[in-house]
């Protein structure tokens, strides 16, 4: 959560209470994976698992991927995304997907270089509650 809070430029952030992410990382639809260089965190993503109504096969929803600043543009992004490609494929999933914000070019080059297999202009709507 560190490397995403420097990454990202979190401000004022307050990471959740220990109890509430031990819950979080013993269910099955939320998924961590990291990149680490002599037992440092260098890079992670975080997946959450959409179970379908339309379909029997889960989706794989990328909601955070960062890697160390001072070690970005080399292959580590790209290497987290190869892993999980092969990893929810083999746990049978239909697909993964990720939304990046217009404006983030950075964001956009760098998932386009992913080799995805399709991309949609879409728009998102939240609902603050």
């Amino acid at each position: 959560m560190r490397l995403f809070e420097d990454v990202f430029e979190m401000e004022n952030f307050d990471i959740p209470p220990q109890s509430h992410l031990e819950n979080l990382l013993a269910t099955s639809d939320f998924h961590v994976f990291v990149a680490m260089i002599d037992n440092e965190v260098i890079g992670g993503l975080t997946i959450y698992t959409l179970k379908q109504y339309y379909a029997t096969k889960p989706l794989a929803y990328i909601y955070d991927l960062a890697v160390k600043s001072n070690l970005q543009r080399q292959g580590i992004g790209k290497q987290l995304i190869s892993f999980i490609k092969v990893y929810f494929k083999n746990e049978g999933y239909e697909e993964i997907f990720v939304q990046a914000d217009r404006v983030d070019d950075y964001a956009l080059d760098f998932y386009r270089k992913t080799s995805p297999t399709n991309e949609e202009d879409v728009l998102h709507f939240y609902y603050k509650l």
